[in-house]
């Protein structure tokens, strides 16, 4: 990686040299201006007002505008002899919590990389010294004819450095909180945790510019003189009044949903539908469990079949009822002819007597 800037890191007593490249890059797509009648490039010329002809840039020079107007010429000799001891030098200031920087001041961020072999060592040297202190240095430098302020910490064996803003240049958030007392319920709360859960953390090496990917398929396209279909726009749903409470629920389906877990909607319902839930009642172990629908409906048909099984049972009886009845019919019969018979028997003796006399 090519250096921006040459110097050395003030250590106290120890001077570190190091060069300074950038850790960032912009991957933007940039476009350029045409006339849109011949499709010609505009390009923009550095003109002089006085004499309104074109300036290169060797002829253009620094000025400071006074408030009446007034051009104030500063030479490159100008600055350089300003008492700026940053001018080549990173300044280690003070060495501090890392949370005791604010996120606003961060700026654009660099690598340090050691200028030489001499340098190996006390570059080694401050670099552990900042891994064991689980601190980072604040530090002074000079940057493209300002003084700055950075922060100096750990990335994998590289000392980093990230440009700082000046205290003075982060404005207070006057004005920007919502007017009026808002009341956040404790349900809404523990929604925004529950979607907060299910969300959870990411990978992020994982992101990426999906815009940027889209502009590249748009002139891809357009180079090739392929038709290009709009794009489906979703709802943002911006100026809206929502219901929170359902917004939260169907964002942490939504979430479960995209993220393949189980229970995150029924089959056949719409994306973030919420499934009713009902609590269980709890029963003793004593009482018996009430009856469903299925088992009373098994008991009537139990109750029908033994209805239909009654009247084999009723017959059974009445036969054997008829039994006892013939047979009791056939007793006093016998029992008549015997006595039949015996007052037969009597007669013919007494006929027996009487002739005999």
């Amino acid at each position: 990686m090519r250096s921006i800037w040459n110097g050395a890191i003030s250590f106290g007593l120890v001077s570190i040299p190091i060069k300074l490249v950038n850790a960032t890059e912009n991957h933007s797509i940039h476009f350029r201006q045409i006339h849109l009648a011949d499709g010609g490039r505009i390009r923009y010329r550095k003109v002089c007002e006085l004499d309104e002809e074109e300036v290169q840039g060797g002829e253009i020079g620094k000025a400071y505008e006074d408030a009446d107007g007034t051009m104030i010429p500063i030479t490159d000799e100008d600055l350089a002899q300003l008492p700026l001891p940053t001018a080549k030098t990173i300044e280690i200031v003070a060495f501090v919590p890392a949370d005791q920087i604010d996120p606003l001041q961060m700026d654009a961020a660099y690598y340090l990389s050691a200028n030489g072999v001499p340098a190996a060592k006390p570059y080694t040297l401050l670099r552990e010294a900042l891994k064991r202190s689980n601190k980072v240095a604040v530090a002074k430098y000079a940057l493209r004819g300002r003084e700055r302020l950075g922060m100096l910490r750990v990335v994998d064996d590289v000392i980093a450095m990230h440009g700082l803003l000046w205290p003075d240049e982060i404005r207070a958030p006057e004005g920007v909180a919502p007017d009026g007392d808002v009341t956040v319920r404790d349900a809404e709360l523990d929604l925004a945790d529950a979607l907060m859960d299910t969300l959870g953390e990411v990978d992020m090496d994982s992101l990426h510019d999906d815009y940027r990917e889209a502009v590249e398929e748009l002139i891809a396209a357009k180079a090739s003189g392929e038709t290009v279909r709009p794009a489906e726009s979703g709802d943002a749903g911006g100026g809206k009044v929502i219901d929170l409470i359902a917004a939260l629920e169907n964002s942490v389906q939504a979430a479960k949903k995209s993220r393949g877990e189980e229970g995150a909607g029924a089959e056949g319902e719409g994306d973030g539908a919420m499934a009713d839930v009902h609590p269980i009642k709890k029963t003793s172990g004593k009482s018996s469990p009430q009856p469903t629908k299925k088992s009373t409906a098994a008991a009537k048909k139990s109750t029908a079949a033994a209805r239909k099984s009654t009247p084999k049972s009723t017959g059974a009886k009445k036969s054997t009822s008829t039994t006892k009845k013939s047979t009791a019919k056939k007793t006093a019969t016998k029992k008549q002819a015997a006595s039949s018979g015996g007052s037969g028997t009597k007669k013919t003796a007494s006929s027996r007597k009487r002739t005999s006399a």
